[in-house]
């Protein structure tokens, strides 16, 4: 086998960041991680993957051409800073310039904030601002699919399958790139929209209003119409009238798994659309003034803390598999949480 085309180091090995994680090794790429204090799940994922594992931060950084922060978004400024001291304390230093791509859904500023903590601390460390739109990638299933009776023996997809791929807009200084950086933003479908740190960010968050917005609105018209007995009605009446919309609500059954997540990616959004569009956000000085997505954030709490869906891991899927169930779940958790208050 020929040399990778370079090192991509990984945090975490989640959903998409696994399906990022074999998108690269299919194209030849080699991509560490490194697992410590992470859920056995997590340890389980990167292995299926192909991933190797390294035992810490300092043998990631040591590793890596590039890293990738795929993260939840209340983890973000937490890993930059991990990262940067992994960097720091790396001795002899790294001889060559560090990447790290910050691709989780957080606000323009928060984005900024992390850049501003590498020129600080890191300064050697180039930091790209970035957004994922969409699902994970994986190969279509035209180009993956194998002949009947046909056995398969590697579970890595292999380099010639055509994949379906998120939309990942970047941006910063990528004037003086290392040459397998373009080789990277092909297989990832990378598009750098701006020099400006927080663009990108603040795209992937208005994406995300509408598309996460939408499922919030039909967790509360389902579970209200589930309560009044009217769902299937509901559902039917969409169908003929908004196939469109129907098709979109399906996305509340891809949902609980990721609600914890949502809860500060809500937060980040509302964030953005008080900085960067003027509209009003929650603060702690003025706690009245939130705006839609303060809101939002709430439901999701609801969804992850108060209810079943929230302990659905998305290896193992039992509850909220489908709209019905979803509403079902909902229904049960807020009745229980009206009856503690009673």
């Amino acid at each position: 086998m020929s040399s990778p085309v370079a090192t991509v180091g990984i945090l975490s090995i989640g959903e998409m960041g696994m399906g990022i994680a074999k998108l690269l090794i299919a194209h030849n790429f080699r991509v560490v991680t490194n697992v410590e204090g992470r859920s056995e799940d997590t340890r389980i994922r990167a292995q299926n993957a192909g991933v190797e594992i390294v035992p810490d931060d300092t043998s990631l950084v040591a590793e890596s051409d590039y890293i990738l922060s795929i993260v939840p978004p209340r983890d973000a400024f937490y890993i930059a800073t991990r990262i940067s001291a992994a960097f720091n304390a790396r001795s002899p230093p790294k001889a060559t310039p560090l990447y790290y791509l910050d691709l989780n859904a957080i606000s323009p500023s928060s984005a900024r904030s992390i850049a501003e903590l590498f020129t600080t601390k890191s300064p050697s460390i180039k930091f790209l601002d970035g957004g994922i739109i969409g699902g994970a990638p994986h190969p279509k299933p035209e180009a993956s699919s194998a002949p009947p009776n046909t056995t398969t023996v590697s579970s890595h997809p292999p380099t010639t399958s055509t994949w379906q791929k998120p939309s990942i807009p970047i941006c910063g200084d990528i004037s003086s790139v290392p040459a397998s950086f373009s080789n990277l933003s092909e297989t990832l479908g990378l598009n750098h929209i701006s020099d400006e740190i927080g663009i990108a960010s603040g795209l992937k968050c208005c994406f995300a209003s509408l598309a996460k917005g939408f499922t919030a609105l039909c967790i509360q018209s389902f579970t209200t119409a589930s309560n009044l007995g009217v769902l299937p009605l509901l559902l039917g009446e969409l169908e003929q009238r908004m196939p469109g919309m129907m098709k979109s609500a399906g996305g509340v059954t891809g949902m609980p798994p990721k609600a914890y997540r949502w809860v500060r990616e809500m937060e980040e959004i509302s964030q953005t659309h008080a900085e960067e569009g003027g509209f009003p956000s929650s603060s702690s000085k003025t706690p009245s003034t939130g705006g839609i997505f303060t809101e939002i954030a709430s439901l999701y709490k609801v969804v992850a803390e108060d209810t079943i869906l929230g302990e659905e891991k998305t290896e193992r899927r039992k509850r909220g598999r489908t709209i019905e169930d979803v509403a079902a779940a909902m229904g049960e958790g807020l009745a229980a949480k009206r009856k503690k208050k009673e």
